[in-house]
């Protein structure tokens, strides 16, 4: 008898032990569970309103979209004016940092660095791009221009059949200068990293013409009359498109929000405000 009753409390203390055991590793478990649910639920909005910046991948080089401006030290532009506006109606008072991008590395830079909140600036919604990347609905039109010097006698398309045409790295007008040359519709072709040397080029006429943005063609010379170059005006564009500043697919409540003051701001006309008053017009809305 005392042998069984002696088996018998060694079989509880053991079942105790287990239960102890087991209860501590569902607590560690569940805490760490927790943890981790917290860390997915704070999505990148509420980060973004934590930590009090905005981190944009864009391109300073082309003073269009967003730059530094030596007068107010402020980033400007036509992208950052939207923004501000955008993150303002958000109730924030979130400051805009620049992790400059090029147009080649725009999206790569999005979806491969976590420190990065949107992409922005001039960037095409085209179906390719749809498949990496959401976008918020469009800010406004945008299609090539024909950037010449303002004494050059190229005054229509056809006058750049004997003419080089340089194009930016990485866009679609780089695609559209090729099929030209494959057409005999110009001489060659010339391509660049940056806008400034795309402008520059074209106005020491190391090449007869540039195709660019219709945004930055009429942003720039909006902003600096004295520069020696104009757009062809009897030209129509073949590319039209249009222009939303990119996010991660899984980023949504951000990109809810961002769309639902788009919208306040095109119905209230702030957008139309936005565009005319860095050069457009209300040929440039969606």
């Amino acid at each position: 008898m005392k042998k069984i009753l002696k088996k018998l409390l060694i079989f509880i203390a053991i079942v105790n032990f287990l239960g102890i055991i087991f209860e501590c590793t569902a607590l560690k478990d569940s805490s760490e569970t927790a943890l981790t649910n917290a860390s997915i639920e704070k999505d990148r909005l509420q980060r973004i309103k934590e930590k009090g910046v905005i981190t944009v991948a864009a391109i300073t080089s082309s003073r269009t979209y967003f730059y530094i401006d030596n007068n107010t030290n402020k980033i400007s532009g036509i992208e950052a004016d939207i923004l501000s506006e955008i993150l303002k109606r958000l109730g924030g008072n979130e400051n805009i940092e620049i992790k400059e991008a090029t147009f080649l590395n725009f999206l790569e830079k999005l979806t491969t660095d976590d420190s990065i909140d949107i992409a922005s600036g001039g960037i095409f919604i085209t179906p390719e791009r749809e498949e990496l990347v959401a976008f918020t609905q469009p800010l406004y039109k945008i299609s090539e221009s024909i950037m010449v010097p303002a004494l050059s006698t190229i005054n229509f398309k056809s006058d750049l059949k004997n003419s080089v045409v340089g194009v930016i790295k990485g866009t679609v007008y780089e695609k559209l200068a090729e099929r030209w040359k494959r057409d005999n519709l110009i001489k060659d072709m010339a391509t660049f990293e940056t806008l400034p040397e795309l402008f520059d080029a074209v106005s020491s006429m190391k090449v007869d013409a540039g195709i660019l943005d219709s945004v930055i063609g009429k942003y720039s010379l909006f902003k600096n009359s004295k520069l020696p170059l104009r757009l062809l005006i009897d030209y129509t564009p073949e590319l039209t498109n249009n222009v939303g500043m990119a996010m991660r697919k899984n980023d949504i409540t951000l990109l809810n929000a961002f769309n639902e003051k788009i919208s306040e701001m095109k119905a209230d006309g702030t957008l139309y405000a936005i565009l005319v008053e860095n050069g457009l017009d209300k040929n440039s809305m969606p």
